[in-house]
């Protein structure tokens, strides 16, 4: 009998996309057991490739746009719209994203967000009611600071001098706020790190981004000192909530100046899914990253899948470019397999797709 199956991998980060990889495992599936019925559905956590995978699942399609990276460089670029429901799917990483600039040409303190607010100022003007914003990815580290900017805030110093870049935030005096947007924003996001500290923005992400320790300093400056003053003026402190450290502080800026709900990226891409409902009607699922380690067993896309299943006594398959905890691995997962089972890991990086339907056709035929 046909068994029912359902390819749901995230990106293999740095060689594979979403949908490349459940094109990979499907072609390999179906050359062991062609009699299978498979549902691809590549998913997302609001990262690289989030946008069209949750506009794909609400039926909104994509529209280009003018605006500028986070080096301020013109660049044009899509976001998704659903004109019937009025709800908005933005990629940050599509506009202020880090894969976007040329390596090592810009150093962060010259990039902001200040391309994503224009984005949000179309949607506003075409009566967005809802919009849901992917912020992994990015470039950035200005907390938000050019976004807001983009959208009519000023920031000035004790003099009433207007501040223009984020690392002279540390002189910030006060806020001046513009017309809000009318529209709901939920932020996708799959990090709870706070926007300073040890565990914030500038510590954690800003190396993968070109910061240097000698930097730190700085940049914890401007950040702190916009958190002050937007906590003295929003009677609330949004740094310490859990995500406003995501993509350099973004979270933070979006909570901050547009009222903003952070929201699991996982969570979001499964209730436009109907993720459950989808695994209550299949026999097995297969699903996978770059690399299965510690992130996905505390609760990253691909383990939250894997937890589904076991609520939901489905079988459900790991597919790795690399497995690091095999053993923790094993008790989450009915099967774990590794693309460096089958090759060396500097092969699987070079061929992906290659190796990647070859493993499935291998776990197929079982």
């Amino acid at each position: 009998m046909a068994r029912r199956i359902l390819i749901i991998p995230d990106k293999f980060k740095g060689t594979l996309t979403a949908e490349a990889a459940a094109d990979a495992i499907a072609s390999g599936w179906r050359k062991a057991q062609p009699h299978d019925r498979l549902e691809l559905l590549p998913m997302c956590d609001g990262g690289d490739g989030s946008g069209e995978i949750i506009g794909g699942l609400i039926g909104a399609k994509p529209r280009r746009i003018k605006t500028v990276d986070a080096a301020r460089k013109q660049i044009e670029t899509i976001w998704w719209w659903e004109p019937k429901t009025k709800v908005a799917v933005i990629e940050s990483a599509r506009v202020v994203g880090l894969a976007m600039l040329p390596a090592g040409k810009f150093h962060p303190f010259q990039l902001d967000t200040f391309g994503l607010g224009k984005v949000l100022l179309t949607a506003q003007k075409l009566g967005c009611r809802k919009c849901v914003i992917g912020i992994g990815g990015s470039a950035t580290n200005d907390g938000g600071f050019g976004m807001a900017c983009a959208l009519g805030w000023k920031f000035l110093d004790a003099l009433g001098k207007e501040i223009k870049t984020w690392t002279e935030l540390e002189n910030l005096a006060d806020l001046v706020p513009p017309n809000p947007l009318r529209m709901k924003i939920a932020v996708a996001v799959d990090v709870q790190n706070p926007l300073l500290g040890p565990r914030g923005a500038t510590r954690v992400y800003g190396p993968q981004k070109g910061l240097i320790k000698s930097d730190f300093s700085t940049a914890e400056k401007a950040l702190g000192r916009l958190a002050r003053v937007s906590m003295k003026f929003f009677k609330k402190d949004f740094a310490k909530i859990p995500s406003a450290g995501a993509a350099g502080g973004l979270g933070f800026g979006l909570m901050a100046f547009l009222g903003a709900e952070p929201e699991s990226g996982f969570e979001i891409f499964s209730r436009a899914a109907r993720l459950k409902k989808r695994l209550q009607q299949t026999d097995l699922v297969l699903t996978g990253e770059g690399a299965l380690d510690q992130q996905t067993l505390m609760g990253k896309g691909v383990g939250q899948v894997a937890r589904l299943c076991n609520e939901l006594k489905i079988p459900c398959v790991g597919i790795a470019g690399v497995v690091l905890e095999p053993e923790k691995a094993k008790r989450l997962f009915t099967q774990i397999h590794a693309l460096t089972d089958i090759t060396s890991l500097k092969n699987a990086k070079a061929q992906p797709a290659k190796y990647l339907e070859a493993l499935a056709e291998k776990i197929a035929f079982g």
